[in-house]
């Protein structure tokens, strides 16, 4: 192995992930793609005079034959999907901006094409100009140009235009979880914006709504009905932890590990509440605390 190879690629390896992991919305398929990207690079790096370019480029070539594979794969899931969650420690600095992590950005990424998507977070996240990223996508400048407009009127809408108080955030959860828990539901009438909306993803493997929950009437009869039907599960142990640059929930329950993200509104109350429940997307957190990943 190439010791100037690998020095290289390693400078680069941070930045193709967090590439791959807003490309892909999943953080073993990103390890997976810039593995790839690795073994392409072991071949051809050699005689390449700008390795960040070139490994961008591979990167993000990578994951829009991914994206493309997975398209009907993604059609026939079961119930809404959510991006595989990234969860930080809640006492660590952020690795990743909120406004370019939260879940309601990728799902807005995910409204994109696949080239839509790659030019859009080559531009306007990774700071490359249009050249460049007509370069990487062997793209006319000028068709970069439009294929970003279209996608900034998709995305734009979905970034956060207002200060996180994260500590707020972190009762609102907590408060929400407990009135949950204890059927109160004046308590989470007050917590949720009126048109909030809850997201639960089993993928058809755990049990999860099979719709989108919109409006505080709606989650709250969700709630109410889960309750009624299923009783109150058995929580092993519940952990405070950033999830996709907000402070979230890591809860393992009976049936195995979950994760409730939250994202605020303007009005300082709840507008968004997405669970991960699919087991496929929790691998890194059966893996337990020590394993689980990073986009570093």
């Amino acid at each position: 192995m190439d010791a100037a190879l690998l020095d290289a690629f390693e400078a680069n390896r941070p930045r193709l992930k967090r590439l791959a992991y807003r490309m892909l919305g999943s953080v073993s398929a990103a390890e997976d793609t810039v593995q790839d990207a690795w073994l392409r690079w072991d071949r051809a790096g050699a005689g390449v005079s700008d390795p960040a370019a070139w490994l961008v480029r591979a990167t993000t070539r990578l994951c829009i034959d991914r994206l493309r594979a997975a398209r009907a794969e993604r059609e026939a899931y079961r119930g809404p999907w959510l991006p595989e969650p990234l969860i930080e420690p809640l006492t660590d600095d952020p690795l990743e901006r909120a406004e370019e992590v939260s879940i309601g950005f990728l799902l807005a990424l995910e409204r994109l094409s696949p080239l839509e998507r790659a030019v859009f977070l080559l531009h306007d996240v990774f700071d490359e100009d249009y050249a460049a990223v007509a370069r990487a996508l062997d793209r006319s400048e000028a068709a970069v140009r439009q294929l970003a407009g279209r996608a900034r009127e998709h995305v734009q809408i979905a970034r956060p235009r207002f200060a996180v108080d994260q500590a707020r955030v972190t009762r609102l959860a907590q408060a929400f979880m407990a009135a949950a828990a204890t059927a109160d539901t004046g308590l989470l009438a007050s917590l949720l914006c009126e048109d909030a909306i809850m997201v639960t993803d089993g993928g058809g493997k755990r049990k999860a709504a099979l719709r989108v929950m919109v409006g505080r009437d709606d989650i709250i009869g969700l709630l109410e009905g889960l309750r009624w039907r299923q009783g109150v599960p058995v929580l092993e142990s519940v952990e405070a932890v950033r999830i996709n640059g907000y402070p979230g929930l890591l809860m393992r329950l009976d049936d195995g590990p979950s994760t409730y993200a939250f994202e605020p509104g303007e009005d300082g109350r709840i507008a968004a509440i997405y669970v991960v429940r699919n087991p496929d997307k929790l691998t890194h957190v059966a893996a337990g605390e020590g394993q689980r990943p990073h986009l570093t």
